[in-house]
């Protein structure tokens, strides 16, 4: 298992929910003999505490608004989670190595967070549960296959990750830009009904 594309790939799936990533890395190193993932990943305690963490979140993170609450909160948790993966993946690497790694993981893990938590604010600007469930459930499915495939084929994870990675920039812009001119037509057709005048004289 090759560190570096495994670390940039457990960061965007740590972006997205640490807890389901850590959950499935010690599942995979504990009962599908993947040598490679740290012991440390595969132990009981924490094994146990992502389970229940994974969870709260699994429930959390499909209601509106509770969801975009629970994404302030993991700001600092899911990079961190990321880097502290990143590194234990480094193992017996070299300093500098390791600190490219745990750096990649973290920063891999922000990135992929800011794009969660900016698509969920603009899901919620329409607070139906349909698109939260859907989003969130999709989430879940993507975390655990790619984090599957990357305990087995790193490099083809690596690139998926990439491409969701970047199709989630994508979609955060064309999501805020079309909030905008969303709030552009609301804004106008509020001025037009409280000035009839106007409106009437403008045509």
């Amino acid at each position: 298992m090759e560190a570096l594309p495994l670390a940039f790939t457990t960061g965007w799936a740590s972006g997205i929910n640490a807890y389901a990533c850590v959950l499935i890395l010690g599942l995979l190193g504990r009962f599908a003999d993947v040598d490679d993932i740290p012991t440390a990943l595969t132990s009981n305690g924490v094994l146990i505490a992502a389970g229940v963490l994974f969870a709260f979140e699994f429930v959390a993170d499909k209601i509106p608004y509770i969801d975009s609450a629970w994404d302030t909160i993991s700001t600092v948790i899911r990079p961190t989670v990321g880097a502290i993966i990143a590194a234990l993946l480094a193992g017996e690497a070299s300093t500098l190595n390791q600190a490219v790694i745990a750096t990649t993981g973290g920063v891999v893990a922000l990135l992929s967070h800011l794009v969660k938590s900016s698509l969920r604010l603009a899901i919620n600007t329409s607070p139906e549960p349909v698109t939260n469930i859907a989003a969130s459930s999709g989430e879940d499915v993507a975390v655990a296959g790619v984090v599957t495939l990357a305990a087995f084929h790193p490099t083809a994870a690596l690139i998926i990750a990439a491409v969701l990675l970047l199709l989630g920039f994508v979609a955060v812009f064309f999501a805020f830009r079309a909030i905008r001119r969303g709030l552009a037509r609301f804004r106008a057709w509020r001025e037009k009904r409280s000035n009839p005048a106007t409106g009437s004289s403008a045509v």
